[in-house]
């Protein structure tokens, strides 16, 4: 089973790599850009045949090192 877990910072964090970017568009002219967040994606396949428990797992995953939960928000799609 194909699983892709999306993590991004969540709202009121710092987010220095994002504002970093929005300034770099900005020097290049992209003036209407703003808000700029920045995120990561991590895909990979789990032999498993129950959806249900795939996404335990994956929850599992996540809380325990995928993201840092403190301040990071994830979602799994499976």
């Amino acid at each position: 089973m194909k699983v892709v877990v999306n993590i991004s910072l969540k709202n009121g964090v710092l987010d220095p790599q994002g504002k970093a970017i929005e300034k770099a568009l900005h020097s290049l002219d992209f003036n209407n850009v703003s808000n700029v967040k920045t995120s990561k994606q991590i895909s990979f396949d789990i032999a498993c045949d129950c959806k249900d428990e795939a996404l335990k797992q994956v929850d599992l995953m996540c809380k325990e090192l995928l993201a840092n939960t403190v301040i990071e928000d994830y979602e799994i799609l499976l």
